[in-house]
């Protein structure tokens, strides 16, 4: 199960209802093996693509050394689909490198003007096999 604050939540959403009609794309940062979403970070769609999004490789590479630096893992990976619901495409499978993250999908396909509703949906890959998961929003965590 995903558990993340609905500040988070609010902020991956928000992201990705800004970069529509282009796919958005980003990480949640947690402490190294917890498990725990902490730090969002948006990232910019290199492709800049309403059908696909990439990370720009120069941004991933900062991005990978800053985690190192910090102690942190990539706990939440994301990125929006604009035009079909929030399941991961045979692209994103086969993209899927994080064993051990979350990654959510957020759908902007019936959004609108921005407002409209959306779909967020969490999912486990794991070599190539794609598992649903709950979400659970909580106002802060537990310690």
């Amino acid at each position: 199960m995903l558990t993340i604050t609905r500040a988070l939540h609010d902020a991956l959403v928000a992201h990705a209802r800004a970069d529509h009609p282009d796919e958005a794309c980003g990480v949640i940062a947690g402490p190294a093996g917890s498990d725990r979403p902490e730090r969002h970070i948006p990232m910019l769609n290199a492709a800049r693509s309403p059908t696909f999004y990439e990370f720009d490789s120069a941004d991933l590479l900062r991005l990978y050394r800053e985690l190192d630096d910090r102690d942190e893992d990539p706990v939440v990976i994301y990125h929006s689909h604009t035009a079909t619901e929030a399941y991961p495409s045979r692209t994103d499978i086969s993209y899927a490198n994080e064993p051990g993250a979350h990654y959510v999908l957020v759908s902007t396909e019936h959004c609108g003007n921005g407002d409209g509703p959306f779909e967020f949906r969490s999912f486990r890959i794991v070599d190539g096999e794609v598992t649903e998961e709950p979400v659970s929003l909580v106002d802060a965590y537990q310690d």
